[in-house]
């Protein structure tokens, strides 16, 4: 058996009886960590190395075979050791990565973390708070509060007590969003949804025992607000309108104001899904595009999209702190009565969840670090890559562009191609590892889809992914 570095072998003879001392705490031997960190940060750099594009190339059977290789016995009878166990794993999950920091990776809201989100989210693993309990997180608790307080006014700045649930995106939002709006109305609430409005609704609907939504047909990719209406009017009992600020296959929004008008005149209620489109709030220039969000009754928000943090970092807001007592919940052993009447606070009522990692120190650090004006470049940088992508596909004769984009999704498909080319264009190019591009339905056609969430992206990155696409259409 080799030694474990920095110790002596075993004498002759101990092994059957010697016994494993217990690993270090992390948080209080920094040494350690340090060592390991470095470790895992020259196997990222050697695996992205041998990577050397966007993701892998050869497909599922290659990248499951190189792994099944690489780790042999998952559970072995001796283990190898802490340095050769990290070195050799994180090197092949990086060699094997769809990496979200290359340019030509670009098919999903799917971000390259910050350096400084990763580096706090490390530190959040090391010491480990569980957000069940204020004995388990102090400080960790304190923050989280301040920071979903802040942010809940970013989007109802006229609210009286606007707040923020902690989520891991999206989805756990958008489902909280209809509990929420269940427990007000009863499993007679009625949703009504777009075509284009994320899976996680209809799916959330079901989990919660409510009717099927009623799904209005988005022929131009968003709401129409006189539809819409119709709808609603169409409805009896409670209603839930679910809009959408940054679509999953084109990036758009839905006309927020005009679809406040009609929940107001119908008497329903409005729940916006900003889980893409939401950080707009922080630009100075964009902002506009999110007119009529704070007249939501509930509004999801997701920070691992264009907040460049990493998964989990996703948010409900709601109007008012008041929503949020239907998820009040008591255990004895986490917040018993007295000891949340002699002033500890109650965390159990801030998530459907019990142990809970806290997501909100990567982004208190961001916000901290960038501020708004910071942030707010990021996303418009990203904005500004989008058009450049657009003007590319317009300028080049073989490509057709869907539309001219409205957040950081580009939809193109080579100019009278059949869907199955298109298809192909995009498995070939994942195959080869050469590039990552997404696809969606629209005008009842198949597109490939960019979507464009690296501020660090070049106008040769962009001139490059017209270059794969070109070269692969001639084929």
């Amino acid at each position: 058996m080799a030694a474990v570095a920095g110790q002596a072998p075993p004498a002759p003879g101990t092994l059957s009886t010697m016994r494993a001392a217990p690993p270090p705490p992390l948080a209080a031997q920094p040494t350690p960590l340090s060592r390991l960190l470095g470790i895992a940060l020259d196997a990222l750099r050697t695996g992205a190395e041998e990577r050397g594009g966007p993701l892998p190339a050869g497909g599922p059977q290659a990248v499951t075979a190189r792994v099944r290789a690489t780790l042999g016995a998952v559970l072995p009878e001796t283990g190898t050791g802490p340095h050769e166990a990290l070195r050799t794993l994180v090197h092949l999950v990086a060699a094997g990565a769809a990496d979200p920091a290359h340019p030509l990776c670009a098919a999903h809201l799917h971000t390259p973390p910050l350096a400084l989100a990763a580096a706090a989210d490390l530190a959040a693993a090391a010491l480990n708070p569980s957000m069940d309990s204020w004995d388990q997180a102090p400080a960790a608790s304190a923050l989280e509060a301040e920071v979903t307080a802040a942010l809940a006014a970013e989007v109802f700045p006229a609210a009286d007590h606007p707040d923020a649930l902690v989520t891991t995106g999206g989805t756990e939002s958008n489902q909280l969003a209809l509990l929420l709006a269940r427990e007000r109305h009863g499993t007679a609430l009625t949703t009504v949804t777009g075509a284009h409005t994320h899976h996680s609704v209809r799916r959330a609907a079901w989990l919660l025992g409510l009717p099927e939504p009623v799904v209005v047909p988005t022929p131009r990719g968003v709401l129409d607000p006189a539809e819409a209406a119709r709808a609603l009017a169409d409805q009896d009992g409670p209603v839930l309108l679910t809009a959408t600020a940054g679509t999953t296959d084109e990036g758009l929004i839905d006309p927020l104001p005009q679809l406040a008008d009609a929940c107001a005149a119908h008497g329903a209620e409005l729940h916006v899904d900003a889980a893409y489109g939401g950080p707009l709030l922080l630009s100075a220039t964009h902002r506009p595009l999110l007119t009529g969000l704070d007249r939501a009754r509930t509004v999801t928000l997701d920070l691992h999209k264009l907040g460049w943090q990493p998964v989990a970092a996703g948010l409900l807001a709601v109007r008012d702190t008041g929503d949020l007592a239907p998820l009040a919940h008591t255990a004895d052993y986490l917040n018993a009565d007295d000891d949340t009447d002699a002033g500890l606070p109650d965390l159990l009522g801030r998530s459907l969840r019990t142990t809970r990692r806290p997501d909100v120190l990567k982004a208190a650090v961001t916000l901290r670090a960038l501020g708004r004006t910071g942030l707010g470049a990021l996303v418009d940088r990203c904005m500004e890559h989008a058009r450049d992508l657009a003007d590319l596909v317009e300028k080049t004769p073989g490509l057709e562009l869907r539309d001219r984009p409205v957040l950081t999704t580009v939809l193109f498909r080579p100019t009278g191609a059949e869907d199955t080319r298109v298809a192909e264009i995009r498995r070939t190019l994942l195959a080869d590892g050469r590039a990552v591009l997404g696809r969606a339905e629209a005008d009842g056609r198949l597109w490939l889809k960019a979507t464009l969430l690296n501020p660090h992206t070049t106008p040769d990155d962009l001139a490059q992914l017209i270059t794969l696409v070109e070269g692969d259409t001639d084929r």
